[in-house]
């Protein structure tokens, strides 16, 4: 398998990246024109979210074709010179695999619509009339998860947007489709996959209504999903790529026999457990502090819990589906450069191959939209409906999406403080947050006390370092809710990481032994010592 555990992966969503024609829409040629920008930066794998065609119900995660470009961001040649220039700068590029479900406009549903029972079976239907669902199961994105047809007398099982057709696993005809897309992107060059959340893909034998849920229990981390994706890693011949399977609600057992080596499934896999510290009673969409305690005691659980059974985490704040870190976690105002340093290092030197979301390395923030025709994303539209029905007047609304939006993510990446921070010279599909003035990467490219110099050397360390991409992990400091606090060790080497996850001063203690260690990393210009000023990280070396 390749060597992932010295590298960071920059994740890209093509959309807001960079508009290379005027048409306020990122494109390929757009991330092509910045790769440079991305040597420099020191990252060797770029993750980019699909960009193949689609009717856009799901920013692209809404399949219509896994074998072709969508014409809104270029053609297949402009994708082989983006791959072949990429190589040229030693990165290789990793393709976001929807496996789960495909659009409804996709061909095979397209079939499975007129008639085709081949093309049905491809799918989940199930015999009915429409006053009955087949179950009571509820979509990932609200409301149930089964569409009627009623030309076919049939229902059609969405996990997610009524126009995402979940795919029958169970056919081995679609398996081997998928492994065929597998085999045309790993022909073209492709160094990895990121496959979207591929541990729902295996469905029970008999469905059933779920009497204590929203029926998640009955196909996440299904049956049959280990030995698909044995399959489909022998059969397709990616073994030796990098592979990261996004879990949603998974377990450590799970993501153990995801990861370790003897299994022969994926490098890695996202887990997003420590991204509902702020759920109040679970909910994403009702709102509270983060629990800074329950986070630490997640990213330990998940460090010690992969390590013990040589597991492998991928690490990360952000993605196109979740707030920006330094809005959520930090403090955009007060200690903005201060917060989003500490949390970068926090994740960084952790054991894991971190990921970085355009845009995270120079601290972009939430955009604070304050209408909701200002938003473009499927689920906070569905959302802001469904709160007003359930009594939340507009204003509340708003701020609850505010907080929790997937466009928070997805405003364009702020390269200058020209128009349309530089994304684009036409109108962009989304409004930039009015900070990008401020907050862009010309700023802070010259200047060695920036957010991007600070992730810069994170990269670069973790090259160096053997201690950082394989060494072992211990933490510290276990009943200090502000304090993450953690020991990093190999043989030759001992790093020691203190991070205050808090806004006040929190007192540390610094083991005995670490007196005369090298200051690797600070984000702060005054001397160390036993108190930790308000988002303050260190990093020591011996």
């Amino acid at each position: 398998m390749a060597n992932f555990k010295n590298k960071v992966v920059y994740q890209i969503y093509p959309k807001s990246f960079c508009d290379s024609n005027g048409d306020g829409e990122g494109d390929l040629k757009g991330i092509t024109s910045k790769l440079d920008y991305l040597q420099d930066l020191g990252v060797e794998l770029l993750w980019s979210t699909p960009f193949f065609p689609s009717p856009q119900r799901d920013n692209g995660y809404d399949v219509s074709d896994y074998c072709a470009v969508d014409p809104r961001f270029g053609t297949m040649e402009d994708l082989e010179e983006l791959i072949a220039e990429a190589a040229k700068r030693n990165i290789g590029l990793m393709f976001d695999m929807v496996f789960n479900h495909t659009s409804t406009e996709h061909e095979w549903f397209q079939k499975a619509l007129a008639g085709d029972e081949k093309y049905q079976n491809y799918y989940i239907f199930k015999e009915g009339t429409p006053d009955k669902l087949p179950t009571n199961w509820v979509s990932k994105f609200g409301g149930p998860a089964w569409e009627y047809v009623p030309s076919l007398g049939k229902w059609y099982l969405h996990l997610f947007d009524v126009t995402q057709a979940d795919l029958n696993w169970e056919n081995p005809e679609v398996r081997e489709e998928l492994k065929n897309v597998l085999r045309f992107w790993k022909a073209k060059g492709i160094q990895g996959f990121r496959f979207d959340v591929v541990n729902l893909i295996s469905k029970p034998e008999i469905f059933e209504d779920d009497l204590i849920g929203d029926g998640r229990r009955f196909y996440t981390d299904g049956r049959h999903v280990h030995e698909f994706l044995k399959e489909m890693v022998r059969d397709a011949d990616i073994g030796d790529m990098v592979t990261v399977g996004e879990m949603s609600s998974t377990s450590l057992s799970n993501c153990v026999r995801y990861t370790a080596p003897r299994e022969k499934e994926l490098s890695m896999v996202f887990s997003f457990h420590h991204l509902k510290v702020d759920y109040k009673d679970g909910d994403k969409w009702s709102l509270m502090p983060p629990d800074l305690m329950r986070l630490k005691e997640l990213l330990t659980t998940w460090q010690e819990g992969m390590q013990a059974e040589d597991g492998w985490n991928a690490v990360f704040w952000c993605n196109h589906d979740q707030p920006r870190v330094v809005s959520r976690f930090g403090n955009e105002e007060k200690y903005w450069k201060e917060s989003a340093k500490m949390l970068a290092a926090a994740i960084h030197l952790m054991r894991g191959t971190p990921y970085i979301y355009q845009g995270e390395e120079i601290g972009m923030t939430n955009h604070h939209y304050t209408a909701i025709d200002q938003y473009r994303d499927v689920e906070s539209l569905n959302y802001y409906r469904i709160l007003m029905e359930n009594g939340k007047t507009s204003d509340e609304a708003l701020e609850i999406l505010a907080a929790r939006s997937r466009d928070n993510g997805r405003t364009p990446m702020q390269w200058n403080d020209s128009h349309a921070t530089g994304f684009t010279t036409g109108t962009p599909w989304i409004i930039p947050p009015e900070n990008y003035r401020q907050i862009n990467a010309a700023a802070q490219m010259e200047d060695e006390t920036s957010i991007r110099a600070f992730y810069k050397k994170l990269i670069a360390l973790r090259k160096e370092l053997d201690v950082i991409s394989d060494g072992r992990i211990e933490f510290l400091m276990r009943q200090d809710p502000r304090v993450l606090a953690y020991r990093r060790y190999t043989g030759e080497q001992e790093l020691l990481v203190l991070c205050n996850l808090t806004g006040e001063d929190a007192s540390v203690s610094v083991p005995a032994g670490w007196e005369n260690a090298t200051l690797l990393l600070h984000n702060y210009t005054s001397d160390l010592t036993n108190i930790l000023q308000p988002y303050e990280c260190v990093a020591l070396l011996k």
